[in-house]
């Protein structure tokens, strides 16, 4: 369907990729990963045609059509809604676009172009294109109003929803899609899923979102070390594989029969709890592709991310009776009341984003609320993890310095030590002595990580604090919180994150709150509280 051959791309004397050969094949989702600057998005454009290589070839099978999520939202600002999702399918819309332009001046001597043209269209299955394209943007959360709006009246996070439903639209043979799901809601992504699980065709996709390749992906591609390698599985099992494998090396004495034995017993391990899934069945052609002799260690780095506590909290956590919070006239929340238990993991979302920010804030007292009290147990040492870190950073401070702010005793300022705790998180070497001003988005979260390691409290706020971070970072992050014994306030768009580390679900509405002590995919999938949210933000 779609090869790579002898692909090389090089930035000055930096090789990005070298000779890579590779094959994408009808009825597979390939998750393409690798470590932050190894070139993901690069391979997306030059796939798509948007880069040149320095040297190789892209080549799709001859008659097939490739479509590619479009990255510039202002690219389609005086087409409407329902046209911008039919440019989807380039071939199909130039034949519209000539048959209306044909009607519009009709005559005896174009009547032959228009018949011609009506048969490509009837192949097509033109006839109900817009009705399909309808159906599409329907099932993407854009409501039948918006439909003939123009592009550029609508606002920025459902333009990212048209600009999917465009790159969906009419079945393309090959779909290459840069995160899709930044920007969409949990019920959205959760359509996406469906919809490209049981996908018939070729899906290319880059993705920090775990469970969205969990769901999706029939294999992993790899790219390390300027080449790219196919692994069968879905993104959990590359990783808990390449981990056992890894393990295995280290293994000396270990008979090559047992540890072959372990590998196989994994994999049926791994199956058997896929088949259980809500999405066996369109899993079922990612197990049937599972092989021991894939299974490779990986040479990934994955951050020590460990939260200690400076003392056990005792049983009052936080109270919050009556809290309201307004912004530009809009409620973002009303008569919040709840008592947080020792041991709650709380995820702590709403439809908008702007609630569970001023809840943090206020409970850090750099904003007031418009009403309501809250208290903090005398026990509780707490530590918040903003989603703007920016103020965190204005000082021109070497790494070192800048983690020493948060020492608290003489032999945690020894520069030593404080290495050591950078060194966990990745920055080894030169690199600790690197300015806080000169640091990516994903290098500040993990500085951000090492100051709440080194405060030790025993209550934790998270607001979206997987943004940034690559899939590494994501995954320790993720079993870290997992197994901290302290208690956790948190808001997150990573699915795997909130399902997996979250006990109790809070969710911030303009008229009330929704408080429920069950999983976050209870909580989505459960019909009564479907309602209550429904009512709740009408």
């Amino acid at each position: 369907m779609l090869t790579v051959s002898n692909l090389s791309v090089q930035f000055g004397k930096r090789i990005l990729f070298d000779e890579v050969n590779a094959t994408f094949t009808q009825g597979n989702c390939y998750g393409i990963i690798g470590a932050n600057g190894a070139g993901k998005s690069t391979f997306l454009k030059i796939i798509a045609g948007d880069i040149d290589p320095t040297s190789g070839h892209v080549i799709l099978e001859p008659g097939k059509r490739m479509s590619v999520l479009n990255q510039n939202h202002n690219m389609f600002d005086e087409h409407t809604v329902l046209e911008t999702v039919l440019m989807g399918n380039k071939v199909l819309f130039a034949i519209k676009k000539e048959m209306d332009e044909l009607y519009a001046d009709y005559s005896d001597e174009n009547a032959d172009r228009i018949g011609e043209l009506q048969l490509n269209f009837d192949e097509m299955n033109g006839w109900n294109a817009d009705s399909d394209a309808a159906s599409m943007l329907s099932n993407l959360g854009i409501s039948e109003d918006l439909h003939y709006t123009l592009m550029g009246e609508v606002e920025p996070k459902l333009k990212v929803r048209v600009l999917l439903a465009q790159a969906l639209f009419g079945n393309p043979d090959v779909l290459v899609m840069d995160e899709p799901t930044n920007d969409l809601d949990f019920e959205t992504i959760g359509w996406l899923e469906n919809f490209l699980a049981n996908y018939e065709n070729t899906v290319l996709v880059v993705s920090h979102d775990r469970h969205f390749l969990d769901a999706v992906c029939t294999h992993i591609s790899d790219i390390d070390f300027g080449k790219i390698n196919h692994f069968s599985g879905n993104y959990t099992f590359w990783y808990e594989s390449s981990q056992l494998a890894a393990k295995q090396r280290a293994q000396q004495n270990k008979k090559a029969e047992e540890k072959k034995a372990e590998l196989e017993e994994f994999i049926r391990r791994f199956s058997a709890n896929v088949a259980k899934s809500k999405q066996a069945t369109s899993r079922k052609k990612m197990i049937e592709k599972l092989n021991v002799n894939d299974i490779k260690p990986s040479s990934r780095r994955y951050p020590a991310i460990i939260f200690d506590q400076e003392r056990e909290a005792g049983d009052q956590i936080l109270n919050i009776k009556g809290l309201t919070a307004t912004a530009e006239g809009d409620i973002l929340f009303k008569d919040v009341d709840f008592n947080m238990a020792k041991g709650d993991k709380i995820v702590v979302f709403s439809k908008d984003s702007r609630a569970t920010t001023a809840f943090y804030e206020i409970l850090n007292n750099n904003l007031k609320a418009d009403a309501g009290t809250f208290d903090w147990g005398i026990t509780t040492i707490q530590s918040y993890l903003p989603a703007d870190n920016h103020h965190f950073f204005t000082e021109d401070l070497t790494l070192v310095d800048w983690l020493r702010q948060w020492a608290k005793t003489e032999e945690e300022r020894d520069e030593v030590f404080i290495r050591g705790f950078l060194g966990k998180m990745i920055f080894s070497g030169e690199e600790a002595l690197k300015k806080g001003s000169v640091l990516s988005g994903g290098e500040k979260v993990r500085c951000m990580l090492s100051r709440m390691m080194m405060i030790r409290a025993n209550v934790l706020m998270l607001d979206e604090p997987t943004n940034h971070l690559d899939l590494e970072s994501i995954t320790a992050f993720n079993n870290s919180l997992k197994n901290f014994k302290g208690s956790v306030l948190f808001t997150t768009h990573d699915h795997e994150f909130a399902q997996t580390v979250g006990n109790r679900i809070l969710e911030l509405t303009p008229n009330g709150v929704i408080d429920r002590y069950m999983t976050f995919d209870e909580y989505l999938d459960d019909p009564k509280i479907k309602e209550l949210r429904t009512k709740m933000f009408s």
